[in-house]
């Protein structure tokens, strides 16, 4: 259960329930984690530049790429609700998240992406060159500030405990078998 609640739309007030009804009509739909930000409109602002980021960022990485980049640092930080968001995004695209074969700049993305979550002061240097070789700086600045974005978004779902929306259960990652041992299956 998480440790904020979610607002009460009926009772909040006119600047919540504004950011509230802006926030459905520009995404069509709202999240736990969206109806808990909303008891700070300036918060859910914040983190919603999200979408901002990524619309920068999607006519030159595409789709695919941003999803495994996202699910990468979702992964590092142990963030079920958006390594679950990321499983559904890769699932409706009919791709099996278990066993995609990132393409070799995907696979820098998500280098780069589990660098950045486990530690930023140590990105490899030579992750940056590669970076460097493909990208031009905008671009750069637009994948890091992403990349801030989506970590502010596991802490925020990690420290508060917010809740899996409903609609996401069904494309939670599969629990290992208690039957399997290492590099065994179950029988």
């Amino acid at each position: 259960m998480a440790h904020l609640s979610a607002i009460d739309y009926a009772t909040a007030s006119d600047d919540i329930r504004g950011e509230h009804d802006r926030e459905l009509k520009l995404r069509g739909r709202m999240t736990n984690m969206k109806r808990i930000l909303l008891h700070s409109p300036a918060a859910h602002r914040i983190y919603a530049e999200w979408f901002t980021l990524r619309d920068l960022l999607k006519p030159a990485l595409g789709d695919r790429a941003i999803w495994l980049f996202s699910k990468a640092i979702a992964e590092t930080m142990r963030a079920e609700i958006p390594v679950t968001f990321f499983r559904r995004a890769l699932i409706e695209n009919g791709l099996d998240p278990e066993a995609v074969a990132p393409t070799v700049d995907e696979a820098l993305l998500m280098s780069f992406g589990k660098a950045v979550a486990a530690d930023a002061n140590a990105v490899p240097d030579e992750t940056w060159a590669a970076l460097k070789a493909r990208y031009h700086e905008t671009l750069l600045v637009n994948l890091t500030a992403f990349a801030g974005i989506m970590v502010a978004t596991c802490v925020f779902t990690n420290a508060v405990k917010v809740d899996l929306d409903p609609e996401l259960e069904r494309y939670r990652r599969p629990s290992p078998s208690p039957l399997a041992g290492e590099g065994g299956s179950a029988r």
